[in-house]
């Protein structure tokens, strides 16, 4: 990793994006990096995170956040999910949800689902 793309040692995201640990590659670019999830909540269930550490959505900048919403686009025609429908979730803090810290998004697809 260089100066552009921050890393921390101690995250799994980090490791799985430096492929020190082991993980199901379904993207990947020069700012995106992007695997299934080992606990998946439907069908479909891969994780989009920037190559570079920021722990949450907030504490990202607004540079990469742009990247980002124009990869999972990307993302979703690499999987085949650009017709068929996904949902895509941030959760941001201890409160959400959040137990990587390393911003990822969550994309779902598969089965239909459910409503919020």
């Amino acid at each position: 990793m260089n100066s552009n793309h921050p890393f921390d040692p101690g995250c799994i995201f980090c490791q799985i994006i430096a492929g020190q640990k082991p993980a199901r590659v379904r993207y990947e670019s020069e700012h995106v990096f992007a695997f299934d999830d080992i606990h998946p909540k439907a069908a479909t269930h891969v994780l989009i995170c920037p190559r570079a550490h920021y722990p949450t959505f907030l504490e990202t900048p607004d540079s990469v956040l742009a990247i980002l919403g124009q990869e999972i686009k990307s993302v979703a025609a690499q999987i085949g999910l650009s017709h068929h429908g996904f949902r895509l979730v941030v959760n941001n803090g201890p409160a959400s949800g959040q137990i990587v810290f390393h911003l990822h998004y969550h994309m779902l697809a598969g089965a239909r689902l459910g409503g919020f």
